[in-house]
């Protein structure tokens, strides 16, 4: 899986609103569990973006971009936006893009799991809030395959990059486009005095090696199962 992420100076400027956002997390004492399972000092909460409307503006603005930069947008029929957290992003690059929008229901609701109309063979970006271990994209990307969807990329604000998602994405053929990583979080907070020492050395053992200190933690480690894309 090849995954893309923002130069330095907007990288760092989205990490900036992430932090100033409330959207940041740091836990010295209890780890954070995340829904697949990963062990965590550290927890992102994007969807706060949605009551910063400069922020917003500008992280949408970095993301349209970068996806430029990578020519994700040539021929795109469509954005589709990942129930629930996605929804108000992808929303607001559809927009900015004129094309019509649908959302990606987490499981299906009847005979359906996509809101909106998809023309087989459209080329739709699928689009969500952030990426930890990627369970949740492989399977809004099997949802839009199903319904004749090419989806070739994912953008999503915030890519942990911590956790091994190559195994889950890479046999769907997605590329993930990501604007800030945890590693720019800390790059910013440490410029700043954002966290306290305590928190800071944290975040630096996490990201010194992810997995491992996960299974530390109680939570998953590097032989943890891959989740099943079939």
């Amino acid at each position: 899986m090849e995954s893309f992420h923002a130069s330095a100076p907007a990288a760092h400027a989205v990490a900036r609103h992430l932090i100033d956002c409330g959207c940041v997390a740091v836990r010295t004492d209890e780890p954070f569990r995340l829904p697949s399972g990963w062990a965590s000092p550290v927890y992102m909460d994007a969807r706060r973006l949605i009551s910063f409307p400069r922020e917003r503006r500008d992280v949408v603005a970095h993301g349209i971009g970068l996806l430029e930069r990578q020519g994700c947008l040539e021929g795109l029929a469509s954005v589709a936006a990942g129930e629930a957290s996605g929804i108000a992003l992808g929303a607001w690059i559809a927009q900015a893009l004129d094309v019509p929008l649908q959302y990606v229901r987490k499981r299906p609701v009847g005979q359906s799991q996509i809101e909106g109309e998809i023309r087989p063979g459209d080329k739709v970006l699928l689009v969500d809030d952030m990426m930890a271990a990627g369970h949740s994209k492989a399977r809004f990307g099997k949802a839009l395959t199903a319904v004749g969807a090419k989806v070739e990329d994912v953008f999503v604000v915030f890519d942990y990059g911590t956790f091994p998602t190559a195994e889950l994405l890479s046999p769907l053929g997605l590329t993930v486009h990501a604007l800030a990583t945890w590693h720019d979080v800390l790059a910013v907070a440490c410029e700043r005095g954002d966290f306290s020492d305590r928190a800071l050395k944290e975040l630096q053992d996490f990201l010194h090696e992810p997995p491992a200190w996960s299974q530390a933690h109680g939570g998953l480690g590097a032989a943890a199962p891959v989740f099943s894309t079939t």
